[in-house]
């Protein structure tokens, strides 16, 4: 028996298919091979079309079900995690009206603000939890704004996991996890959130229904059931945006429990039971995958636009003959701190972590006389690693202790350089583990399909690869760095 994981990022479409019985992965792959195109339009814009995730993904279907050659009638469920807080337009035909504004577009937030204003800020963070900004919501309103005419075509609006599961079912759902991360939902009424959408002139019929995070919410249809090779009538079981869905998959589900990422944005994501909130919304707290109404399990997120983007994007333009393994070498040999070097990775859009301001990547303290490309590149490393420790701290001030950080044994993670500096520099011991988004969500479905009984069989698995300590010796050594690093961000 067998489920397969869909995971939608913003650089990739990644497919995945679980064993059940043995709780592995056998089979895995993703499109395209080089990142997905994000075009901007403008600066600060960040759109992707949703039939371009649907090309990826079934190219990755496609090639994974090649690999694994089994028995496709054996799958029984299908689960999906997704780029949060992207806007996904539809007409009462399914037809997609405007490309996605993704979750790194920072042309709503001057929105946000007008908005926040008008609701006041207590108001917003008492019941949303956090301001506006530049989520789902805000970038409802731009389209309200500033397309009209398409506007008025909307039929409902979708998260982009929300549009995966609507093209392969029909059904137009979402949940209460999804509507929190737009900002769309009022938990101190435990209901949409009709105060923001009154405040911007937009009716609650353009939202899907809501659903569980875990359970049958559609099955797959005939027609797409034959175009993808598959059997029809398999469930979508489960759905949840990618960094709610990494810390599922990494078995982070209870108060004070942290998984992070680092891929082309960084996530740090603590869970907590007290609903509490940043007063300036620079980390924001969303539903988990497990909240219900009666069990408080929400999640606090910080996010860091700019972070593996930009070792992607050094790669690209600084030195493009090297793989990524060996820009880890050449940044390794330089010591601790760069020699003076600082780099800021703030280049992807505007930052939450510093109260929505869009500052670009930079530089300082550059000499020409000192500094080579290695410097350069453990910079890079460094900088990603101190800016996740300044988010970290006030999430720390929200009751989020963190003392071990889980995370998947994939992108950032895999650098020794930014593994050293991020256990120094937090004093946290670093849990890495054999697991992705893809095989989370296929987890995920598992167990909202209701072939795992339990948390307790869903994670039986769960594979630990390596645990990474911070260093008496170089603790001090790290936190002076940051300190330096700190005082010109």
């Amino acid at each position: 028996m067998y489920t397969l994981g869909i995971d939608i990022g913003s650089s990739s479409v990644k497919v995945s298919l679980l064993d059940v019985a043995k709780g592995k992965s056998i089979a895995s792959d993703f499109f395209p091979k080089k990142e997905m195109e994000i075009t901007a339009i403008q600066a600060g814009w960040a759109e992707q079309h949703p039939d371009m995730w649907w090309k990826n993904m079934s190219l990755a279907l496609e090639s994974t079900l090649e690999q694994a050659q089994i028995n496709r009638n054996e799958i029984k469920a299908i689960g999906i995690s997704y780029q949060m807080h992207g806007l996904v337009c539809i007409d009462k035909e399914g037809n997609v009206l405007r490309p996605s504004i993704i979750w790194c577009d920072s042309r709503a937030v001057e929105i946000g603000k007008e908005v926040n204003e008008k609701l006041g800020a207590e108001f917003c963070l008492e019941n949303f939890l956090n301001s506006p900004g530049n989520f789902t919501a805000s970038k409802l309103k731009w389209v309200k704004d500033n397309e009209p005419e398409l506007y008025e075509k909307i039929d409902k609006i979708m998260l982009p996991g929300d549009y995966m599961a609507y093209k392969l079912t029909g059904v137009c759902g979402t949940t209460i996890s999804g509507l929190s991360e737009g900002i769309l939902w009022n938990f101190k009424q435990n209901e949409i959130a009709l105060d923001l959408l009154k405040e911007m002139g937009i009716g609650d019929e353009l939202l899907p229904e809501i659903l569980e995070n875990f359970t049958p919410q559609g099955e797959l249809l005939p027609a797409i059931a034959e175009e993808l090779g598959l059997p029809a009538g398999i469930p979508v079981s489960y759905r949840a945006g990618d960094q709610p869905n990494n810390a599922f998959s990494l078995n982070v589900l209870n108060p004070g429990e942290v998984a992070a990422t680092a891929g082309t944005s960084g996530v740090v994501y603590g869970v907590s039971d007290l609903q509490k909130y940043d007063d300036q919304s620079r980390v924001n707290t969303f539903a988990h995958v497990n909240h219900t109404v009666d069990n408080s399990r929400l999640g606090i997120l910080l996010c860091i636009n700019g972070t593996g983007i930009l070792n992607s994007w050094l790669r690209k333009n600084i030195c493009p003959e090297l793989s990524y393994e060996a820009m880890n070498d050449e940044a390794s040999k330089v010591a601790p701190g760069s020699d003076g070097l600082n780099l800021y990775p703030f280049g992807n859009g505007a930052e939450r972590v510093l109260g929505n301001q869009n500052p670009g990547a930079s530089f300082k303290d550059l000499n020409f006389n000192i500094h080579s490309r290695g410097h350069i590149l453990r910079a890079a490393q460094e900088g990603i690693a101190f800016s996740f420790k300044y988010g970290m701290d006030i999430m720390k001030d929200l009751g989020i202790n963190m003392t071990v950080i889980k995370a998947g044994k994939a992108n950032m993670f895999l650098s020794p350089i930014f593994r050293e500096t991020l256990a120094n520099v937090t004093v946290a011991k670093i849990e890495l583990y054999d697991t992705d988004g893809a095989e989370g969500a296929a987890r995920g479905a598992a167990l909202g399909a209701g072939i795992y009984n339990n948390l307790q069989e869903t994670f039986a698995s769960l594979n630990k690869l390596e645990e990474i300590y911070p260093e008496e010796a170089k603790r001090e050594e790290y936190q002076q760095i940051y300190t330096n690093w700190k005082t010109k961000v």
